[in-house]
């Protein structure tokens, strides 16, 4: 049985659940793209906060891409699992070889979503980190730590559903886990949602403009 029908019910149900930081001073709501972004599209409305992008890359083990050995992130920063890299004995050439590609990628999600505007000012700021589910956490932990490294001032993971196990060690992470659902057992992200169709770069872009115009006008009648 589903939870929800689709990202943007995911979406708004995580609204409901954030609504006391509506209206909140420098909030700032981060969608890992790209199945992030309709349901952290819905949050921001809700709430009235900034919507934009953190793209993360993960640097799979090569020949185990699956293994993740670190992630670079928006921002130029990288993050190692360095259990990963000691244990498989993992060169520095090997690193920069996958982080050389996985770049490429990244720049052209950064070019493709943003079209040159600055990044978010994360400093200080009270910043939320959306995905559409949690399996492993991976991704989600490579962007936690980049976050972290540009000092906001409270950071917060929220997610529509989650394992279990995920879900808990986040708590250790971040200042505040929501985790809306944590199903078992957990299957996948994808088993708890109606339509669970890819979000395309054009619908990312979509709706990266349709949250920069809200803003606009927020500012207009401020």
């Amino acid at each position: 049985m589903s939870l929800f029908s689709n990202r943007i019910d995911a979406g708004q149900k995580l609204a409901e659940r954030l609504s006391g930081y509506s209206g909140h001073k420098d909030l700032l709501v981060l969608a890992l793209p790209r199945g992030g972004v309709p349901v952290a599209f819905e949050v921001a409305k809700e709430l009235g906060a900034q919507l934009d992008v953190f793209i993360v890359r993960k640097l799979g083990v090569p020949g185990h891409e699956e293994l993740a050995m670190g992630a670079i992130a928006s921002g130029g920063i990288r993050v190692l699992n360095m259990d990963v890299v000691r244990s498989l004995r993992i060169s520095d050439n090997t690193i920069a070889t996958v982080a050389a590609a996985e770049q490429v990628e990244l720049e052209r999600r950064e070019q493709t979503y943003r079209k040159g505007k600055p990044e978010p000012h994360i400093a200080g700021r009270t910043v939320i980190l959306i995905d559409d589910g949690l399996a492993t956490g991976a991704t989600m932990s490579a962007a936690v730590k980049a976050v972290r490294t540009q000092k906001p001032a409270h950071l917060i993971v929220a997610v529509p559903t989650a394992a279990k196990d995920t879900c808990e060690n986040f708590a250790a992470e971040v200042d505040e886990t929501i985790c809306l659902t944590t199903p078992e057992p957990f299957y996948g992200v994808g088993a708890w949602y109606t339509d669970f169709s890819q979000t395309s770069d054009n619908e990312v872009c979509n709706l990266l403009e349709k949250a920069a115009k809200m803003e606009t006008q927020e500012e207009g009648k401020g």
